[in-house]
């Protein structure tokens, strides 16, 4: 089957005659020409048929092209569609502010018809050239989200961890992490880390991180010694400037103890069965920076049915309310045991939601928020 693509011109000009010569000309190049003229009806159009290209007049009653152009490119609809001005003769400071808000070229009037044409052609093959490069680098970027996102574990792959997840990236290289160890029969590792920065390397650092709590978390070394080897590790192999606040929490389902291993990162929220939140807080240095690196310890007896939460900094930080995860933990403490009788698998996704106060959700079930940092949250339960 022959399908052929046909690509929308929109123009936009007070002036009638112009119009119907732009559509002419345009026409019988195969383009689709849609026509409007004033600023208002221009919009609506853009917005609503989404043209590969705008040629839009600088000079028009009420609202002229700058208002327009300035609409078209704070609009995410409209922002990536290419204009073209169309500007008098001695209208220098005019092209100039047009080259400012965005516009990609200016044919001056009274235009020739070829002129039109060879621009409008020259602009296309540069937006077709652009949209293929942007598509390229995002599925590239999809597949680094999608490697660094296989390598996280759900509960499905670890039944016997009791626990439940929620997971989002800010941006496709993801800076947060977690993962959970089998470290025995009865003693499950779980931990979380949150990379300082969001480039492409931190994506690449998952999986050198992930290897390493598989090779030093063992029950031949306590939690305090295997965080330790794995910050001389990383002071070593972590790009100049790197580093990773983190949490380790060990449960021994077995002797009913709990430790927690804090590498400055928030604290533990554990919730009793017939008891209300509170924080296992501890203070403790980064890992990646110091050699000779302190981490707090907090050691607890636990009882079956008792539930902990470990979760990165963006689930109680928010910077343009001055929060940080230091007050954050406190303020946000009640909210958790709203959840705490809730199957574990689903507290995590609903806890969030509480957090955030979103509750439409899309086809996909997936929560509508845009969160200001990465977010990890672990519920466990003893």
């Amino acid at each position: 089957m022959d399908i052929k693509q046909q690509f929308t011109i929109l123009a936009v000009d007070d002036h009638l005659v112009n119009l119907k010569l732009i559509e002419k000309s345009l026409s019988k190049e195969g383009y689709r020409v849609l026509s409007a003229s004033n600023g208002p009806n221009g919009r609506k159009l853009a917005i609503a048929e989404r043209p590969d290209l705008i040629l839009l007049d600088i000079q028009m009653p009420g609202e002229d092209g700058f208002e327009v152009m300035r609409f078209l490119k704070n609009n995410p609809i409209t922002s990536s569609i290419p204009v073209i001005f169309l500007t008098g003769v001695s209208e220098v400071d005019s092209k100039l502010k047009g080259f400012d808000l965005g516009a990609v070229d200016y044919i001056t009037k009274p235009f020739h018809n070829l002129e039109v044409i060879a621009r409008v052609r020259i602009h296309l093959k540069l937006s077709i050239a652009t949209n293929s490069l942007i598509a390229e680098q995002a599925q590239k970027l999809r597949q680094i989200t999608e490697a660094q996102e296989s390598l996280l574990p759900l509960p499905k792959d670890h039944p016997d961890a009791k626990f439940g997840v929620y997971y989002k990236a800010l941006h496709e290289a993801g800076g947060d992490f977690y993962d959970i160890l089998d470290i025995s029969d009865h003693i499950k590792g779980y931990f979380i880390a949150d990379f300082s920065g969001h480039d492409i390397r931190i994506s690449y650092m998952t999986a050198a991180v992930k290897a390493l709590l598989t090779q030093n978390f063992t029950p031949v070394y306590s939690p305090a010694e295997s965080m330790k080897m794995i910050n001389d590790i990383l002071v070593e192999i972590l790009p100049e400037g790197k580093y990773l606040t983190s949490c380790y929490v060990q449960l021994n389902r077995g002797t009913s103890k709990l430790t927690v291993i804090n590498a400055g990162h928030p604290p533990v929220v554990h919730i009793p069965i017939n008891g209300t939140a509170s924080l296992l807080s501890s203070d403790g240095d980064v890992l990646g920076i110091f050699k000779d690196a302190q981490f707090g310890i907090t050691r607890i007896d636990v009882s079956p049915g008792d539930r902990f939460f470990i979760y990165s900094d963006g689930l109680v930080e928010s910077a343009e309310n001055n929060i940080t995860w230091v007050n954050g933990a406190e303020r946000f403490l009640s909210d958790f045991t709203t959840v705490s009788n809730l199957p574990v698998e689903d507290a995590p996704l609903q806890l969030i939601k509480n957090f955030f106060k979103k509750k439409n959700m899309t086809s996909g079930d997936e929560l509508n928020i845009i969160p200001e940092d990465d977010i990890v949250l672990l519920c466990v339960e003893v």
